[in-house]
C-alpha cells in the first residue's frame, strides 16, 4: 500500500479535483484505491452525494470513537473505497491536541487498515491548512502531491508548504517525498506561463511535466457527481488526469504491481 496525500494552504487549487480523478485513474488501471476525505468542509464528500448523516460513520468516528478505517468504506462506482469527511472533523485540533499520539494516529491506523483490508493506494484530500490532519497526512505519505494553480498565490501556498515540509523532515527523519503539479493553466492567460516558469526555478526536477489544463469539463463532472473519466473520457481534463498517473508511475514516484497494464 502506498498512500498519497493532496495539499496546499491555498484553496480552490485543484487539490479535490486531483484527489479524486487520481483515485479514478489508479481503479482505471485495475488497482485498487482508497479516498479519504481529511478536510472538514468536505467539498469530496460533496462530490460523493449520498453520504452518512450519522458522524460515527465519517471519519472523525476514527478520531473520536477509534472506529477502524475499515468499517467507514464506501463504494464509489469507478473511483474505489471511500471514507467521508463531516463537519465535526474541525473539532480534531481543539478535542485531541496536536501532541505525537494524534499526530500518528492516521498512519497507525491506515497499517491497521492495509492488514485488514489491503489496498494498492490510498488518496488522501487535505485541509488548506498545516494543522493537525495535514501534518497527520505528511507524517502518513508515502508522496505528497501539492497542485499549485496558475497565480502567485496559489505558488506562495505551495513555497510553504515546502518550508513545512522541511521542518517535518527533522522530526520524521527522512527527506518527505513531494512533486508539485501545475493545475488550471490557462495558455491564453499571461500569469499561467509565469506561474509555471517560477514554480520551475523553485522546484526543480520536482515540478511535473504533466499539466491540468483549465477545462469546463473538469468544473461540470464535480457538479455532476462523477469523475473526469465518467463525465467526459474524451476530454483534455481526462488526458490530462490519465498522464499524471503515467508520469508519477514512468518516473518511479509510484510503484505498481503487476497488474497493471499501461
Amino acid at each position: 500500500m502506498q498512500t498519497i496525500a493532496v495539499l496546499n494552504q491555498k484553496g480552490g487549487v485543484g487539490k479535490t479535483t486531483t484527489a479524486l480523478n487520481l483515485s479514478a485513474s489508479i481503479t482505471r488501471k485495475n488497482l485498487s484505491a482508497t479516498l479519504i476525505d481529511l478536510d472538514s468542509q468536505g467539498h469530496l464528500t460533496k462530490v460523493f452525494e449520498s453520504y452518512p448523516e450519522d458522524v460515527s460513520k465519517t471519519i472523525f468516528g476514527f478520531y473520536s470513537d477509534k472506529t477502524p478505517l475499515q468499517k467507514l468504506l464506501i463504494d464509489w462506482q469507478n473511483i474505489g473505497k471511500f471514507i467521508p469527511s463531516h463537519q465535526e472533523l474541525i473539532k480534531v485540533e481543539t478535542k485531541y491536541g496536536n501532541g505525537p499520539e494524534i499526530l500518528f494516529k492516521l498512519g497507525n491506523g491506515l497499517k491497521t487498515f492495509n492488514a485488514h483490508a489491503p489496498q494498492d493506494f490510498i488518496v488522501l484530500d487535505c485541509p488548506a491548512n498545516t494543522g493537525v490532519l495535514c501534518l497527520s497526512a505528511i507524517f502518513a505519505a508515502d508522496l505528497v502531491i501539492i497542485p499549485i494553480a496558475s497565480d502567485h498565490f496559489s505558488l506562495a501556498g505551495a513555497k510553504r508548504i515546502e518550508f513545512v515540509l522541511g521542518a517535518l523532515e527533522r522530526v520524521l527523519k527522512r527527506r518527505v517525498s513531494r512533486c508539485y503539479l501545475t493545475t488550471r493553466f490557462d495558455k491564453r492567460r499571461k500569469i499561467s506561463s509565469e506561474t509555471y516558469q517560477e514554480a520551475q526555478q523553485k522546484f526543480g526536477d520536482e515540478l511535473l511535466d504533466t499539466i491540468i489544463y483549465e477545462n469546463v469539463a473538469l468544473t461540470n463532472s464535480v457538479k455532476n457527481h462523477q469523475d473526469i473519466f465518467t463525465f467526459d473520457s474524451k476530454s483534455t481534463g481526462a488526458k490530462n488526469y490519465g498522464e499524471l498517473l503515467e508520469e508519477l508511475i514512468q518516473n518511479k514516484w509510484l510503484e505498481v504491481t503487476e497488474k497493471l497494464s499501461l
